[in-house]
C-alpha cells in the first residue's frame, strides 16, 4: 500500500480538497489506480445534520452516506464513485472504539488514544485502500495542523509512515503565502510556523503547496525551501485559478507528477491529459453566454450549492457557451417584487434543494414566473416539490396548497411526509438516501434527455408528492414522467413548455467535467435556444 497524505496549515479553506483531488488526477493520468479518504476531525458521525452555512453542501454518495463536500470534488476530479468509508470522522472512530470496548475486544486493557484510537484510524485507512483495490490511497486531513481535534489522526499517520517504511508514504503540506503591504510582498512566516508545527509532531513534509493570490517568485521559493528543509523544486506555487480544473495542469507544469512517482516508487509513465485539456480548451474558448438564475435560501454561502455550480462549469466546458450564474436569495423576492422582473430576463432558472419553511414563497413565485413566461426551468428536490405546489395553487386553483413540511395542517397537502419517516426521532442518516432506480416514461422529454428509460440517481429527502393529486395534475398538463420502482413520483414535466422539469433526486451529484449531467446540459441548451429565439408561452389556464 502506498499512502499520500495532504495536510493544511495557517487557515482552513485553502483548497486542500482541490489539492488532494488534483494529486489524484496526476497519478490517475499515469495509469496508477487511486482512491481517496477524507478525514474530518469533528465529532459528528457524518455531515447529514449540519447546517449548510457552517459546513457547505452535504454531498450524498451512492450508498446513502451524507458526506463532506470534498467527496464531491474527489468524485468529479477522479471520475469514480466513492462510498461512506471514504469519509472518516472522529465520531465514527470513537463510536467504533467504544463499541469494541463494550464487547470486550480489548481484553480488559485500559482504552487510550494511543494505541487504540490511532490503531482504529490506521485499520480504517488500510481497509479502504484494500477494498478499493487501489495502489495509492490519498488521505486528506481536515482542519489545520495544531488543531486539537486532528492530533490523533496526524499521530496515526506518523505511526503508519513508520510501519510502511520509506518509499511507501509521502506528505504534502498546503499553506498560505499571503501578499501584504503597499508593495505587495509575499510573506513566508505563516508557512514557516506551520511546517515547524508539523515537524514538532514527527512529520516532515515532502512537498509544500504554497497557496496565494499570485505566483511565487524564485527568491520566495528559495526562502521557503531553506527554512522548511525541502528542496526548491518541492516548493510548489499554486496561485488562484479562474477554474479549479486548471490546478492539475498547474501542478504538472511544476513537475509534481514526476516527484510523486519518485517519492512513492511508482513507474514513471507519461501522463495522459488529452480529455482534460480538451474540456479546459472548450471552457476557455466560449462563444456567447447565457444567464441562469439560481433561487435558494443559502445563497450567501456559495459552497452550499457547490455541486450545482460545478455542473454548470461542466456544461460550459462541453458546449463552449459561458454560463453566468445569477444568485437570488428566495427570502428577498417577496420583499422586493422587482427581483422577479430581473429574473424574467434570465435565460433559465434553477431552484435547488433545501429544508424548512424559510424562503418558500420566494421560490414559488420564481417558479410561477418561469412557468408562465416560458423560461427553461429545472427544480431539484425541494425545487421539484415547490413546482408541484406552485402548479396546484396557480393552475389547479388551490390557493392554500402546500407541503406539510411548511404547513402541517393545510387543506391541500400536495407534498407530504414519506410514510416510513413518520414516528422517527433520530435525524441523522434516516432520510431516503443514496442511489435509487428511476423508471422514465418512454417518449417523455426527460427520457429523451437521458437517451434511456431507466436511470440511477442519488436522493436525499423526507417528503414526497402526494399521489392523491396526480390525476388532477395530469388533466391540467403537468405529467409524471418518472417514478421509483415502488411508484413514488420522481419526475414532473410540462410537455408544452420549452423545458419545465422537476426531479426529486439530486442530479448535480453525478455531473463530471468529462461527463456533464444530461439534465444540466438540457437546461443550458434550452437557455441557449431561448436566447436565440424568444418564443413566449401562454400560461396554463386556471381551473375552476
Amino acid at each position: 500500500m502506498k499512502v499520500l497524505v495532504v495536510s493544511g496549515g495557517v487557515i482552513s479553506g485553502l483548497g486542500k480538497g482541490i489539492t488532494t483531488s488534483s494529486l489524484g488526477r496526476l497519478l490517475k493520468a499515469r495509469g496508477v489506480p487511486v482512491t481517496i479518504l477524507k478525514i474530518d476531525p469533528y465529532l459528528n458521525v457524518d455531515a447529514g445534520t449540519m447546517n449548510p452555512y457552517q459546513h457547505g453542501e452535504v454531498f450524498v454518495l451512492d450508498d446513502g452516506t451524507e458526506a463532506d463536500l470534498d467527496l464531491g470534488t474527489y468524485e468529479r476530479f477522479l471520475g469514480q464513485s466513492l462510498v461512506g468509508t471514504h469519509n472518516l470522522t472522529t465520531g465514527k472512530i470513537y463510536r467504533a472504539v467504544i463499541e469494541k470496548e463494550r464487547r470486550g475486544d480489548y481484553l480488559g486493557n485500559t482504552v487510550q488514544i494511543i494505541p487504540h484510537v490511532t490503531g482504529e484510524i490506521k485499520r480504517t485507512i488500510r481497509e479502504v485502500a484494500q477494498a478499493a483495490g487501489a495502489e495509492v490511497i490519498l488521505v486528506e486531513v481536515g482542519g489545520t495542523v495544531g488543531d486539537i481535534e486532528s492530533m490523533p489522526f496526524l499521530e496515526a499517520l506518523r505511526e503508519l509512515s513508520y510501519e510502511l517504511g520509506e518509499g511507501h508514504m509521502a506528505f504534502v503540506h498546503t499553506t498560505l503565502v499571503p501578499v501584504v503591504g503597499p508593495v505587495g510582498e509575499a510573506k513566508t512566516k505563516p508557512t514557516q510556523h506551520s511546517v515547524r508545527e508539523l515537524r514538532a509532531i514527527g512529520i516532515r513534509p515532502n512537498l509544500i503547496i504554497a497557496r496565494g493570490p499570485a505566483p511565487l517568485t524564485p527568491d520566495i521559493k528559495a526562502k521557503i525551501s531553506l527554512f522548511c528543509d525541502v528542496p526548491p523544486e518541492a516548493v510548489i506555487s499554486v496561485p488562484d485559478q479562474p477554474i479549479i480544473y486548471e490546478v492539475p495542469l498547474v501542478l504538472e507544469a511544476q513537475g509534481v507528477g514526476a516527484q510523486l512517482t519518485r517519492l512513492l516508487g511508482l513507474p514513471d509513465r507519461p501522463p495522459d491529459f488529452a480529455a482534460w485539456k480538451e474540456f479546459l480548451t472548450t471552457y476557455r474558448r466560449c462563444e456567447g453566454s447565457v444567464e441562469v438564475a439560481i433561487v435558494g435560501k443559502y445563497t450567501e454561502l456559495r459552497d452550499a450549492y457547490l455541486s450545482h455550480s460545478e455542473a454548470f462549469h461542466h456544461c460550459q466546458g462541453h458546449l463552449g457557451v459561458e454560463v453566468r450564474l445569477q444568485w437570488y436569495d428566495s427570502e428577498d423576492i417577496p420583499r422586493n417584487p422587482s427581483l422577479l422582473a430581473r429574473l424574467e430576463r434570465s435565460d433559465a432558472l434553477l431552484v435547488p434543494g433545501g429544508f424548512g419553511p424559510r424562503g418558500v414563497e420566494g421560490k414559488i413565485r420564481s417558479i410561477e414566473t418561469a412557468r408562465s413566461r416560458g423560461i427553461p426551468y429545472l427544480g431539484v428536490c425541494y425545487g421539484f416539490q415547490m413546482q408541484a405546489v406552485e402548479f396546484a395553487r396557480n393552475v389547479l386553483g388551490l390557493p392554500h396548497a402546500n407541503s406539510t413540511e411548511v404547513d402541517p395542517e393545510g387543506p391541500d397537502p400536495v407534498v407530504c411526509l414519506l410514510e416510513e419517516q413518520k414516528g422517527l426521532n433520530d435525524l441523522g442518516g434516516t432520510m431516503r438516501l443514496g442511489a435509487q432506480r428511476v423508471i422514465l416514461t418512454p417518449g417523455s422529454k426527460v427520457a429523451s434527455v437521458y437517451g434511456k428509460n431507466e436511470v440511477w440517481e442519488r436522493h436525499r429527502h423526507r417528503f414526497e408528492i402526494n399521489p392523491q393529486y396526480l390525476e388532477r395534475f395530469r388533466e391540467a398538463g403537468l405529467l409524471v414522467t418518472g417514478t421509483s420502482v415502488d411508484g413514488r413520483v420522481e419526475v414532473l414535466e410540462e410537455p408544452n413548455h420549452p423545458f419545465f422539469v422537476g426531479v426529486q433526486f439530486h442530479p448535480e451529484f453525478l455531473s463530471r467535467p468529462e461527463a456533464p449531467h444530461p439534465l444540466y446540459m438540457a437546461l443550458v441548451r434550452a437557455a441557449i435556444a431561448r436566447k436565440e429565439v424568444a418564443t413566449p408561452v401562454a400560461p396554463a389556464p386556471a381551473l375552476a
